[in-house]
């Protein structure tokens, strides 16, 4: 996992508490359960990428400060060069890599995600907005609701985020771009 990224819950925590938000206040402004909000800020559960845009917001910050430590610099344009993204180990089975980090105030979040089917499955999850993936390589199961779908190489979907979703790699790994709007 990404040095820089295990310093998450730090991060989030050091802010609330620079800004002189409680714990309880926090929670209830994102809307996020009290409980649930204690295991992110202690790293106990994995903070799902949709909270982290929730916690930026209420922070009035950009995501990437949670994820780096470092401001977004750019604001016209942003390259990401090949490996060079943003490792992110959100849930077993899956790695992230952040690819518009660098890039102030985004209004959509793409990732490149890499799954291997020898790994645990995610649980489903659920979020604001819409999401996109796209299949570059090997074959992935993504379930929509209680639908699901296997798609290759090539092959895309396109979903409302607010239902229930998840992706797993079918016999061995694959990789899919994922583009994530709040």
């Amino acid at each position: 996992m990404n040095e820089k990224v295990t310093f998450v819950p730090e991060r989030i925590k050091e802010f609330r508490e620079i800004l002189g938000i409680s714990v309880f206040d926090m929670a209830k402004d994102t809307n996020i359960p009290f409980e649930t909000y204690n295991k992110y800020e202690s790293g106990e559960q994995d903070i799902p990428i949709s909270v982290l845009y929730t916690i930026a917001n209420r922070f009035g910050t950009d995501v990437t400060v949670l994820l780096t430590g470092e401001e977004a610099r750019m604001d016209s344009a942003a390259v990401c060069r090949s490996g060079k993204g943003v490792q992110i180990e959100r849930y077993p089975g899956y790695d992230f890599s952040s690819l518009a980090y660098n890039f102030k105030r985004r209004t959509m979040e793409p990732l490149l995600v890499s799954l291997d089917s020898s790994r645990p499955q995610a649980d489903a999850v659920s979020h604001s907005g819409q999401e996109f993936n796209y299949v570059i390589e090997g074959r992935i199961k993504i379930t929509v609701g209680k639908v699901e779908h296997i798609l290759s190489a090539g092959d895309s979907i396109y979903f409302d985020a607010r239902l229930p979703h998840g992706q797993c790699a079918v016999n061995g790994t694959a990789k899919f771009i994922t583009i994530i709007q709040e």
